[in-house]
């Protein structure tokens, strides 16, 4: 299996001299192609800083990051702007749709942004698989919040990108509205090979990946496959014990 995200010995460390605080210490994983991966820990154990630096939307301190082998420490903003727009999907908590701007506009956002034409024929096939074919046309506040954010999730697809990356993508969703959310990505790794990168805190989310990650105390703790629900909520229990 290739890889679509390297990091190796990354640290993020925030302020300086006294105040500072690490964010991330010595991180060495592999996330793999095609793969669903969720990334759990307590408050404050660096996962939206690993998810940051994964993505190239924040620099570590130090190591390297490898996004579908390309090194990201070096390249100057513009260029790490560009990669992001043409090789990265992001679904946040908050849908951050363009309220004026109808679903399909908002869908083809980032191909406009990075000036490519849309295959008119993925974005039909992308629209269908979030099920919002008819909805083409609607404005988000014509639509409820798990259209929202399908419409994100449609985003992150069209340009095909390496990795989606999702920060609490279902935290703002009501728990049945969540499930078909995560059902849909769930889907775009088995049906179109997507690679899919989740940070979470809901281990009912975590068991829709294929493999979760625990951060403790800005390290990688351990990590579980084929996780069940259950499974995951007692390994977070007893996180504290293994950071120590």
């Amino acid at each position: 299996m290739s890889e679509a995200v390297v990091m190796s010995e990354v640290c993020k460390v925030y302020g300086r001299n006294g105040s500072a605080v690490a964010a991330l210490r010595e991180v060495s994983v592999t996330l793999p192609s095609g793969a669903f991966t969720a990334v759990m820990g307590p408050s404050g154990s660096g996962k939206s800083t690993f998810l940051h630096c994964a993505a190239g939307l924040d620099r570590p301190t130090s190591g390297e990051v490898r996004l579908g082998g390309t090194a990201l420490s070096g390249m100057s903003e513009t260029k790490l702007t560009e990669l992001r727009r043409e090789r990265v999907g992001f679904v946040f908590q908050a849908f951050n749709l363009v309220p004026s701007l109808t679903v399909e506009q908002n869908v083809t956002l980032p191909l406009k942004l990075a000036r490519r034409r849309p295959d008119r024929a993925y974005l039909t096939e992308v629209l269908g698989r979030v099920g919002l074919s008819d909805r083409a046309t609607h404005r988000p506040g014509e639509l409820s919040g798990g259209q929202q954010q399908r419409v994100a999730l449609a985003r992150a697809l069209v340009t095909r990108p390496d990795v989606v990356f999702g920060d609490e993508p279902t935290g703002a969703l009501d728990t049945m509205t969540a499930q078909d959310v995560l059902r849909l990505l769930r889907q775009t790794v088995d049906e179109l090979g997507q690679t899919v990168v989740m940070v979470t805190h809901d281990p009912v989310a975590a068991s829709f990946a294929d493999t979760v990650l625990f951060l403790a105390d800005g390290r990688i703790v351990d990590a579980l496959d084929a996780p069940s629900a259950s499974a995951v909520a007692d390994r977070m229990t007893r996180l504290g014990a293994y950071a120590r």
